[in-house]
């Protein structure tokens, strides 16, 4: 049961960490407090739909995984679309040299998350088994 309780609260902070960012989408004022990337000039249009529309992958990431702490058989999936979503960007953040210290911030909290993830994951996997 402990260790139900334990992946639930997982998911839960993982879908938070996921989610947040979605608010972008409806705020794109924030952008530059959450990148640290400055919106404004030219080609600003298409860099802040780009943003905002990565903002509500990730919030379709972060309530799939909030759902996925309530609804056992969402679990895989959400889990795994996490996953690869994290990880991706991850691969793409230290792959690539010269980030600013903002977008940086958000790789080593998708570190963080991503082993929480990764926590949860052998939690159901013990729980299934």
């Amino acid at each position: 049961m402990w260790l139900d309780r334990v992946a639930t609260a997982l998911l839960l902070l993982v879908g938070a960490v996921n989610l947040l960012p979605g608010f972008v989408a409806v705020a794109p004022s924030r952008i530059t407090t959450a990148y640290g990337v400055s919106v404004d000039g030219a080609d600003s249009a298409d860099l802040t739909v780009l943003l905002r529309h990565r903002a509500v992958l990730l919030g379709l990431v972060g309530l799939s995984l909030i759902c996925a702490a309530f609804v056992p058989s969402l679990r895989i999936p959400a889990v795994t679309a996490g996953a690869i979503s994290m990880g991706a960007f991850l691969l793409l953040a230290y792959s690539t040299p010269g980030l600013n210290s903002a977008t940086m911030r958000v790789a080593r909290i998708d570190v963080a998350a991503i082993v929480l993830l990764a926590v949860a994951a052998v939690l159901i996997w013990r729980k299934n088994a």
